[in-house]
């Protein structure tokens, strides 16, 4: 007890001295505090005594008081299961405050392999509160579409120049005046009224590369390869939960994180239930290409019978495309954007997977037809696509075991909140933990994540999957008094949608999406960074367009679905002739 006493008079004191005379101290303290307790353990071979706490906080003597570098006990000791953007996220957080952690990932080895993953505001805010110098690398490597033009274009009548238009009713009276842009999304007035940095995108590799590095630096080996987590043994209050690995070995932690996305195992375990299989999916590649609205869109949406097909900035010159469809379950169109399959996987090893799209886009825009013919066949992907309605009767914890990210809440991509909320999992989560003072406590702080978290997640849920559906299901070509492209009744449905989608639901969407914001208004940085990358944007497009243009890859933006000979200056043209 002596040692206890004399490290808290220690801690005690040098909590009210001067920031310098902290900071030389500090790290005296903390050793000594830890020498202390090891001293107190050994001597004594028993708990903490839990009247060590406040009344409010008292516990058994068969429970562990859990601390922190600057409170008394033990580190609070986390397995992470999957090492993905939520897990190793959930690391970061944590290993800054002082937990234990480490992540158990079923590759072998970290690769460079994926796509682009978009960040909105709301995540931007995250992790600038979790890490300054992380949100200084991620910005370093981050692409702004925010900023620029995005929003819904009608696939059809878009004229295939790539030209800037306003979204205005105008072409109603006037049949000369441009219907290319249906809506435009309020991302930049949006992220403006909370003060936050704009939405953008980041290449997977990067940001993995990013959060490994960051974790390192606290903890060299906090992850283990090529051995995931297949189960676990939940122990009870305060006795913490066994994890079963691949190989066969147990390890013991207080608390197990499944992290491991839409196949996990964790999940499957704790909900008895097997994966289901996607209805949905997008056929998707990269392509450089320079549009003459490159430097002035981040994404655009086309819209069409039946289906969607977006563009998006990418950076570095690049435009990433999806084409949507809805495919019967276990359909291989193409080999998986997820990895672990072939060309020769796919139903037709042969089939020509652009001039497949192309078929299905037959009529729309040559704008889409220009994105198309810019790509290699031989490089198109297959992204299934998930998601799952919001558990709101059951729980996303199960003693000392809780489910973050995908495992328990994946979402239509339409948003771009998959990362993004995962990425609040990570912080809620880990600031909910630090409060807990003692072992027996671990369980009621995981139902508390749960119910912080379930509203604002299911909402979230909700609104991808709406986004997704309407765009299917509900919306077509918008109705014109000038033409007969649009003359179902989804026509006349959509076109009395947009005023309602451009002054209330979608400022309200995004305004929702965004008000999530720990860091509070960040002033004049997101102005600052904003144009700093701007100008670097430009110089990195231009450098890998004359790049592309020497070595052959990259097309002309012009008309390419039918012979320009024969190809009417637009398709509304073809159709008022």
């Amino acid at each position: 007890m002596k040692f206890y006493c004399l490290a808290s008079i220690i801690s005690a004191a040098t909590a009210f001295a001067p920031t310098s005379f902290r900071a030389a101290v500090a790290p005296h303290a903390t050793t000594s505090l830890t020498a202390s307790y090891e001293a107190v353990k050994c001597v004594n071979n028993q708990r903490t005594s839990a009247l060590l706490m406040s009344d409010e906080d008292i516990s058994s003597p068969d429970y562990d008081l859990l601390g922190r570098p600057a409170r008394p006990g033990r580190p609070l000791k986390i397995a992470i299961a999957g090492g993905g953007v939520g897990g190793l996220t959930t690391a970061l957080c944590m290993l800054k405050k002082g937990f234990d952690v480490t992540v158990y990932e079923k590759t072998a080895a970290f690769a460079r392999f994926g796509g682009p993953i978009q960040f909105a505001s709301n995540a931007l805010s995250v992790i600038k509160e979790i890490d300054e110098e992380l949100f200084e690398r991620v910005m370093d490597k981050f692409t702004f579409t925010g900023t620029r033009t995005c929003g819904i274009k009608d696939g059809l009548r878009a004229d295939g120049s790539f030209r800037m238009t306003n979204d205005s009713l105008d072409y109603l009276w006037n049949a000369d005046a441009p219907a290319d842009w249906f809506v435009k999304f309020p991302l930049k007035e949006c992220a403006d009224l909370f003060g936050l940095p704009y939405t953008g995108v980041i290449d997977r590799p990067d940001l993995q590369e990013i959060l490994i590095d960051e974790c390192r630096k606290i903890k060299p080996d906090f992850i283990s390869n090529g051995n995931p987590v297949t189960g676990y043994v939940s122990k009870g209050k305060g006795n913490g939960v066994t994890v079963n690995l691949a190989d066969g070995s147990e390890v013991e932690a207080d608390i197990l994180v499944g992290s491991d996305g839409i196949w996990s195992a964790v999940r499957a375990q704790m909900y008895g239930e097997e994966i289901k299989k996607s209805e949905k999916a997008a056929l998707k590649r990269e392509t450089i290409l320079k549009t003459d609205d490159y430097f002035e869109t981040g994404y655009k949406v086309y819209i069409g019978p039946k289906r969607y097909f977006v563009t998006s900035d990418v950076g570095d010159g690049r435009i990433q495309w999806y084409a949507f469809f809805a495919l019967p379950p276990g359909t291989k169109k193409a080999p998986s954007g997820w990895g672990g399959t072939e060309r020769t996987d796919q139903a037709d090893p042969e089939e020509n997977l652009v001039d497949y799209i192309k078929s299905l886009h037959e009529g729309w825009s040559d704008e889409v037809m220009t994105v198309l013919d810019s790509t290699p066949p031989e490089s198109v992907e297959q992204r299934d696509l998930y998601d799952r309605s919001p558990e709101l009767l059951r729980s996303w914890a199960d003693g000392n075991v809780v489910l973050i990210g995908d495992a328990v809440h994946p979402m239509m991509p339409n948003l771009g909140q998959g990362g993004c909320q995962a990425i609040e999992d990570a912080f809620v989560l880990s600031e909910t933990l630090e409060l807990v003072k003692s072992s027996d406590k671990l369980e009621g702080a995981l139902q508390d994540f749960y119910k912080k978290r379930i509203v604002r997640v299911s909402i979230v849920q909700f609104l991808s999957r709406l986004a997704s559906d309407l765009i299917i299901n509900a919306f077509d070509t918008p109705w014109s008094p000038h033409d007969d492209l649009g003359k179902t009744w989804k026509s006349y449905l959509t076109f009395f949608w947009k005023p309602l989608l451009q002054y209330a639901i979608f400022p309200g969407q995004f305004a929702y999406l965004y008000s999530y914001h720990p860091t509070g208004n960040m002033g004049d940085l997101p102005a600052t960074l904003q144009a700093k990358w701007k100008k670097q944007h430009e110089e990195d497009a231009e450098k890998a367009f004359a790049a592309a243009s020497e070595d052959g890859y990259q097309a002309v933006a012009a008309p390419s679905f039918f012979k320009i000979a024969e190809q009417p200056e637009t398709v509304m043209a073809m159709k008022k002739n």
